[in-house]
């Protein structure tokens, strides 16, 4: 008799929709009434979106949580290596047999009808939640926000969007308006939101949408601000200062996520310790992750092997601002996106940054841009660009051109995982 796994299941969810991305919320209300309403005995619920900077918020929110000794689910996708990094059960990554349990439990209940991929993991992480003590759950939306699958909490302890920007237009909108109306979507009546950096017409867009559900705004530059100052971070809002280390996280950008995550700690009353921690010990790979060993290292020992997951022009223009403080140093980029990203816009901020690009193809993921494609977009972009077969092949001729160069490989969270499985 073959035993179940939790690969096994998963492949069959994969079956019960034509399409990874269908945006609405019946089927969600249909599985999970079926299943006894797992999302209404919840641990108080933090939920997130933004387009840029949720995970990383998200992570050092519970950085901070933990550090104050709370137990804390967390949600988060996609998964980079292996599926379980999305769920997160009071601290530590969901075992294996409670993974397959819950996917199977959702499975049959699901009976046959349709439902996405992502939907019914969702609940499959809802329901391992509701059945595991803990002080805080938190949410990461997948994609927008309004009819995202996780968005089926009534009242949440608190919301939290992250800077919006253009992404994923063809399912949340053409404008920045319109996406933000999207995000902010996860609102609810008289919740607090937090909000992170925004542009003004994504900001007019959020606090009206808080207006209407009289949702109190803890908003950047207005109730909190935050920035670097003399090699620190400062904080400040209405209870006080922080004067804390720059976020293990790099890059400048991580300053506002940091703020952003501290504002919902200060809202929850988390003191300035734990506060610090949630800015010093939060982890969350491949944003611009230092690989310092595995079979990749391997190759290229004496190189500076970095890992980033961005894939949109906000992602590009933070890359580059990071890339610009680094010491100078020759500067290769391997990179590989899906097709539905804007690869010019992402591409065109590092062209001065970078000596030239190796375009590879993401393996086993049938959305990828052809090689081929990103090295053109590359050349349009203004970087010298070639192709590579794979991120082995393009690391060992960057290897042979310069041995002490600094290596980004970069453009998608889906190569990302493809690397950290290849360099585990």
């Amino acid at each position: 008799m073959s035993v179940q796994t939790s690969d096994a299941v998963l492949a069959r969810m994969m079956a019960l929709h034509p399409k990874i991305i269908d945006l609405t919320l019946d089927r969600m209300w249909r599985l999970l009434d079926a299943l006894g309403n797992p999302q209404n005995d919840l641990p108080p619920v933090i939920h997130i979106a933004g387009t840029n900077g949720k995970g990383s918020t998200q992570a050092m929110i519970r950085a901070g949580l933990e550090a104050a000794g709370h137990r804390v689910h967390a949600y988060t996708s996609p998964h980079l290596a292996r599926f379980h990094e999305r769920i997160r059960v009071a601290g530590d990554l969901i075992s294996e047999p409670d993974l397959t349990a819950v996917l199977d439990e959702c499975y049959d209940a699901n009976g046959g009808g349709n439902i996405t991929y992502f939907e019914i993991t969702t609940c499959a992480a809802l329901l391992a939640f509701a059945r595991t003590p803990a002080d805080y759950t938190l949410l990461e939306v997948g994609l927008g926000g309004r009819l995202d699958a996780t968005n089926v909490i009534d009242a949440p302890a608190l919301t939290v969007i992250t800077p919006v920007s253009i992404d994923h237009q063809q399912y949340l909108g053409d404008t920045l308006a319109e996406i933000a109306g999207e995000k902010a979507g996860i609102i609810k009546r008289r919740v607090p939101c937090v909000v992170g950096p925004q542009q003004d017409a994504a900001l007019a867009v959020i606090e009206a949408e808080a207006a209407r559900h009289m949702a109190p705004v803890l908003a950047y530059g207005q109730q909190w601000h935050v920035g670097a100052e003399a090699g620190r971070m400062v904080y400040q809002d209405e209870t006080g200062l922080l004067d804390l280390p720059k976020p293990n996280l790099l890059g400048a950008h991580q300053i506002s996520n940091a703020g952003a995550a501290l504002a919902a700690l200060r809202h929850l009353g988390i003191a300035s310790g734990p506060c610090e921690a949630a800015v010093t010990q939060a982890q969350w790979p491949a944003r611009m992750q230092r690989l310092c060993k595995g079979p990749l290292v391997d190759t290229a020992p004496h190189a500076e092997l970095w890992l980033d997951g961005g894939h949109n022009p906000a992602a590009g223009d933070a890359i580059a601002a990071l890339l610009k403080d680094m010491p100078k140093r020759p500067t290769y980029l391997i990179c590989g996106m899906l097709n539905t990203k804007d690869i010019g816009g992402y591409l065109r901020p590092l062209a001065a940054h970078a000596d030239k690009l190796f375009a590879v193809s993401i393996p086993g993921e049938a959305a990828t841009l052809p090689a081929a494609e990103t090295a053109h977009a590359a050349e349009s972009a203004g970087l010298t660009a070639v192709q590579s077969d794979s991120v082995q092949e393009a690391l060992s001729a960057i290897n042979a051109l310069d041995s002490n160069a600094r290596v980004l490989i970069c453009g998608s969270l889906y190569l990302a995982g493809a690397v950290l499985r290849e360099n585990s």
